[in-house]
C-alpha cells in the first residue's frame, strides 16, 4: 500500500521544542528537574488560571500521587468515571481503594450527576465502614463534564473531587479552564494529547502544600538531610528537563492546537450531516467549549446496515486510523467486580462508536481521503 498513512492522533511539533531541547544538552541538564521543567510548569499554571504546576512522567502518577495526597487507603471507595481508558481507573488500585464506576449522562458522555448521588446515598447508609474518599471526574474526549451539579454534589457530601483532565487541555467550562473546578486536576503530555512532552503528565491545583508534597513524594521522598534519608515511600515520578523543553515549545502553539482539533471536528459535522444515521458529541450548551480532542461519532443501526466494524475496516484499508470508543471500565475484566451504577449509555455509545482522525496535523488532503471513504462506505449501507 503506497498511501500515506494517517493517524489518529499523532504528535504536532511547533518548531521551538528543539531549541529548548538544546538548551537541556548544551547547559547538561539532563536529568530530572532544571529550567525548563520550572519553565513549563509556570506555562501549564497561568494558561490554566492556578497557582501551582507539578511536571509528572504520566497523568497516572499524577492520579496516584492525588490520592496518596488525599489520604485513601486500602477499603476506602472511590467514585469513577467508568466511561474513560484504565489509566484513570488503575491508580485507585494501586492505594489498595474500592473504585465505585459510575456511567455517563447521554448529553456530555461523562459522569452522570443524578448516578453519581443515588451512589453516594446508598453506599454512606446504613453502612459506618464505607468511607467513599474521593470523587474522579473525567473530561472525555476533550468535553467538559457537568461541573455545575457535580462541584455542587463533591461540596454537599464533602467528598474530593478530583479532575481527569487528560484529554482535556484547552477545553473549558464557563470560561473556566478544565482540571481547576476540584482539589486537584490532572493532565496528560502523552505523544497523542493535543499537545505532548513525548511522554508525561502533570498534576495542578491551587494548594501550595499538596503541589510542594507532590514534588516530593514524586523525587523518591527523599528527607532534607546531609545523607540520603528516606522517612516514608516516594516515587520515580518528576519529568525530565529535556522532555519539559518539548513541553516549553508546544505550550506556545496550545491555541492553535485547539483550534485545529476544532476545525476537525466542524468539518465532520458538516460533511456528514447529510447522514442522519451518524452523530457526535457535540457541546451539549453555552457553558461548554471542548477542545475536541478527538472527534467521535455514533452510528445508528436502525438507520444504516453499515457497523462500526465495517466503517473502522473501509478506513483501516486505505491506511487510515480509526479507534472504537473506550470500552467502560466495568466492562473490562480486571474490573468487572467493582461496584457499578449504570444506565447502560456508556455500553451503547462503545458498541456504535468511532473516533474518526483528529490530529491538529491533518492537511486538506487528508481530510478529504477520510470523507470519501467515510461517505463510499455509509452510502453503501443506507436503508
Amino acid at each position: 500500500m503506497n498511501k500515506k498513512r494517517i493517524y489518529l492522533s499523532s504528535p504536532h511539533m511547533g518548531g521551538t521544542e528543539e531549541k529548548y531541547v538544546g538548551e537541556a544538552f548544551s547547559s547538561n541538564w539532563i536529568a530530572p528537574l532544571g529550567p525548563n521543567v520550572d519553565a513549563f510548569e509556570k506555562s501549564v499554571a497561568e494558561y490554566c488560571g492556578i497557582e501551582h504546576a507539578v511536571a509528572l512522567s504520566s497523568g497516572t502518577a499524577a492520579i496516584h500521587l492525588a490520592l496518596i495526597m488525599l489520604g485513601i487507603k486500602a477499603g476506602d471507595e472511590v467514585m469513577a468515571s467508568t466511561f474513560t481508558f484504565s489509566a484513570t481507573v488503575n491508580p485507585i488500585t494501586y492505594v489498595g481503594a474500592i473504585p465505585v464506576l459510575i456511567d455517563s449522562e447521554p448529553g456530555t458522555w461523562n459522569m452522570d450527576p443524578g448516578l453519581l448521588e443515588q451512589a453516594i446515598l446508598e453506599r454512606s447508609s446504613g453502612n459506618s465502614k464505607r468511607k467513599i474518599k474521593a470523587i474522579i471526574v473525567v473530561h472525555l474526549y476533550g468535553m467538559p463534564a457537568n461541573m455545575d451539579r457535580i462541584t455542587e454534589i463533591a461540596a454537599r457530601y464533602e467528598i474530593p473531587l478530583i479532575e481527569d483532565a487528560a484529554e482535556a487541555l484547552g477545553s473549558r467550562f464557563s470560561g473556566i479552564q478544565t482540571g481547576t473546578f476540584g482539589k486537584m486536576g490532572i493532565l496528560s503530555f502523552n505523544g497523542n494529547k493535543i499537545i505532548t512532552t513525548s511522554g508525561g503528565g502533570a498534576l495542578i491545583c491551587n494548594d501550595k502544600g499538596l503541589a510542594d508534597r507532590a514534588r516530593f513524594l514524586s523525587t523518591q521522598a527523599r528527607d532534607n538531610a546531609p545523607h540520603y534519608q528516606h522517612s516514608q515511600i516516594g516515587y520515580n515520578y518528576r519529568m525530565s528537563n529535556v522532555l519539559a523543553g518539548i513541553g516549553i515549545g508546544q505550550m506556545e502553539v496550545l491555541e492553535e492546537r485547539v483550534k485545529a482539533r476544532r476545525n476537525n471536528h466542524f468539518f465532520y459535522k458538516k460533511n456528514l450531516e447529510k447522514f442522519e444515521e451518524i452523530s457526535f458529541l457535540n457541546e451539549p450548551g453555552e457553558s461548554y467549549f471542548s477542545n475536541f480532542w478527538l472527534t467521535t461519532i455514533l452510528i445508528d443501526p436502525a438507520r444504516t446496515r453499515v457497523t462500526r466494524e465495517e466503517l473502522q475496516t473501509a478506513l483501516e484499508n486505505e491506511n487510515i486510523e480509526s479507534r472504537p470508543l473506550w470500552k467502560p471500565m466495568h466492562l473490562q475484566p480486571v474490573f468487572s467486580s467493582c461496584p457499578v451504577y449504570q444506565t447502560g449509555v456508556s455500553e451503547d455509545f462503545f458498541n456504535r462508536g468511532l473516533c474518526l482522525p483528529s490530529g491538529s496535523n491533518l492537511t486538506d488532503d487528508d481530510r478529504e481521503r477520510i470523507m470519501n471513504v467515510i461517505t463510499k462506505t455509509l452510502s453503501r449501507g443506507r436503508r
